[in-house]
């Protein structure tokens, strides 16, 4: 990609000490005209003291003018801060964004025809900016067709002004693409925790990475200028190289924020040391949801969870599931993620969103996304706000209001499996429960419309590739199919058609009668669905590889709590190897089982009843010290080796051995 070097730096590079300047004198850098790509997530990594300052610059000179925006996740807090600091008329004459919903002020320029706006995944932004750095011509995808980012609909325009065509579709092998034109990029503004006298950036108190490097390395091999606003600075050499995010060669100019206020961790928190994973903070239970139409919706959708799932919760409605799988006692039998770049722990929510308290990883944003669109999670949970008869869903955009699309494409159309939330109808809630049944109240505006006004999520795209999609509300639940919408469960005291097909503005389909939904959801009382989930039927604890001739049983989180439960087990071994007429070697899995006193005699026969029977050897384990003396204790009274080891390589070699 040819370019050549911001003419207000040619004396590139800078001698040490030479890149630390104000926030005024940095931004005075930036001209007319110029494409300024920015950092952040809501307030994440946003270098709030630098549009503060590019603000005061251009209310008191008028420059710099026409500007093009380009970010890709939501960076401000609904009101005056983040990218919010940019929305005066003359100053930005293009955006190109993932989210509009926290910056009303760009909002406003874009939906009255002030600007030229568009509204692109947050993810392919995200990849965009490593593409643009690589001097690649743009970004091809998966991602978007079907949506309103495809340009057989709107093509990520967002007004009739808007007539730049940034999204052009392909064929590639037969398979069709999006093709994201990519285009330099002359500014960066960018924020981290210490910089060095060189430039070299880290982030050992920021929540997230973002992509930070990304658009830094973009912008510098444009020839452009990269500025970034830290908290401190340090005397070069005293930085851990694996501790650098942004190297001091891409970087022109160091900002040291004056005004705290200006660089808080989040919009709402100044600092959380659990967020930077500096310490692992005690885990305090969230206080259970009252019951109502949210707890409702999350404790439905909460039955979708998979022990050891992979996990996306949206912002607003789904933030409920994290709260039940709390209450249910399931939070650590999954792993929870959000776009940004955490992996484990427990997401934060509001103006925190994109934090995490407790992660295993925090990873850079781009890479998330790889993992996202190559089908790494298992199931997410979004809202919604409009679906239609298709299994459309609209989150984007609705009247007057532009929220925009964030990740919610990447992650709706590459999650394994999806989950949609809401409530059935847009209304202030009055429902009421009387003895476990819905009181419902009448009216409110319909979320079941005959089109989406944005389309958001494609409900044929998924249909056609077999996606197991579900739709969840209070008093009704739907799911995808090739046909459309189909109606397949209601919640006690619900009135089908008053209640839910009068409401709707078409007739989803209902091939058998809806199953009403479970009735625990509607109690105050927890719903015990740890033990349902975790309880796996027997006979899918057992493998057989016959080529080795090894049995694998899984018994982890079986509670044997009956002589019913322990002649079960037997049966089912006696199933799988008697028909073999020669013995096999097992490797049996004991981590989290559980099993009463008063059954440990009976169970440990059985257990040496099967050895004479079936088994040349067998090596067991679990990681519950607890467990290994006990059931130790009952094999070695039954004359059973009583040796458990801790771990399942363990067993495995001891197997072999």
């Amino acid at each position: 990609m040819p370019h050549s070097t911001h003419p207000l730096l040619s004396h590139r590079p800078f001698t040490e000490k030479g890149k630390i300047v104000s926030a005024r004198e940095a931004v005075a850098l930036i001209r007319d005209g110029d494409a300024v790509a920015t950092g952040g997530f809501v307030g994440i990594g946003f270098a709030e003291a630098l549009a503060v300052a590019l603000e005061e610059r251009f209310l008191e000179t008028g420059e710099p003018r026409d500007l093009t925006l380009m970010y890709a996740a939501g960076q401000g807090d609904g009101g005056n801060r983040g990218l919010n600091h940019l929305g005066h008329e003359g100053l930005v004459t293009k955006v190109i964004g993932g989210h509009w919903g926290l910056v009303p002020a760009l909002q406003r320029l874009a939906l009255a025809g002030r600007i030229q706006a568009w509204n692109l995944p947050q993810g392919v932004i995200s990849h965009l900016f490593r593409d643009i750095a690589a001097g690649k011509p743009g970004t091809l995808s998966r991602v978007g067709l079907g949506t309103f980012v495809d340009p057989r609909l709107d093509g990520g325009r967002l007004n009739a002004v808007t007539t730049e065509a940034l999204v052009e579709r392909v064929t590639l092998g037969g398979e069709e693409l999006l093709f994201y034109r990519g285009q330099p990029l002359q500014v960066a503004l960018l924020r981290g925790t210490t910089a060095d006298t060189l430039g070299n950036v880290s982030m050992e108190r920021e929540a997230l990475i973002l992509e930070a490097l990304a658009i830094a390395t973009a912008v510098h091999n444009a020839g452009g200028v990269v500025i970034v606003q830290v908290e401190r600075l340090a005397e070069r050499g005293t930085l851990h190289p694996k501790d650098v995010k942004i190297p001091g060669i891409l970087v022109d100019c160091v900002v040291v924020c004056e005004d705290p206020a200006h660089h808080w961790q989040t919009f709402r928190t100044a600092y959380n040391a659990a967020y930077s994973g500096e310490i692992r903070a005690p885990m305090a239970a969230p206080e259970p949801l009252p019951l109502s139409a949210r707890k409702i919706i999350a404790r439905r959708a909460a039955f979708e969870l998979r022990p050891n799932g992979v996990v996306n919760l949206g912002i607003g409605m789904p933030e409920g599931v994290g709260a039940v799988a709390s209450e249910e006692r399931l939070l650590e039998h999954l792993t929870l993620t959000a776009e940004p770049g955490v992996i484990g722990g427990l997401p934060a929510g509001g103006l925190d969103f994109g934090a995490a308290t407790n992660t295993q990883a925090i990873i850079d944003q781009p890479a998330q996304f790889d993992f996202y669109d190559g089908g790494g999670l298992d199931i997410a949970f979004l809202g919604m706000a409009q679906v239609d008869a298709t299994g459309n869903v609209n989150v984007s955009r609705f009247g007057a209001r532009l929220a925009g699309a964030g990740g919610f494409i990447n992650i709706s159309q590459n999650a394994r499996r999806v989950v949609f939330m809401g409530t059935f109808v847009a209304a202030q809630e009055t429902l009421a429960i009387v003895d476990g049944a819905l009181r419902l109240p009448e009216g409110g505006q319909p979320k079941f419309v005959a089109e989406v006004e944005h389309r958001t999520f494609s409900g044929a795209l998924a249909a056609a590739d077999g996606k197991p999609v579900r739709y969840v509300t209070e008093r009704a639940v739907f799911d995808l199919t090739p046909e459309g919408l189909t109606l397949t469960e209601i919640a006690p005291g619900v009135d089908l058609e008053r209640d839910v097909l009068a409401l709707m503005a078409f007739t989803p389909r209902m091939p058998e009668p809806p199953r009403p939904m479970d009735a625990r959801i509607f109690r105050e009382v927890p719903m015990g669905l740890a033990e349902e989930l975790l309880d796996r039927p027997l006979a899918q604890r057992f493998s057989l590889d016959e080529e080795e001739g090894i049995l694998f049983i899984n018994f982890e989180h079986l509670r044997v709590a009956s002589r019913a439960d322990i002649d079960a087990i037997e049966q089912e071994v006696e199933r799988r190897l008697a028909p073999l007429g020669r013995r096999v070697q097992a490797i049996v899995n004991y981590d989290h089982f559980r099993i009463d006193d008063a059954l440990l005699g009976p169970y440990t026969e059985m257990v040496r009843g099967l050895e004479q029977r079936f088994y040349s050897r067998v090596t067991r384990y679990t990681t519950s010290g607890f467990m290994r003396k006990k059931l130790g204790h009952a094999l070695e009274a039954r004359a059973v080796s009583p040796h458990i080891y801790e771990s399942a390589e363990e067993a495995r070699h001891h197997l072999k051995g």
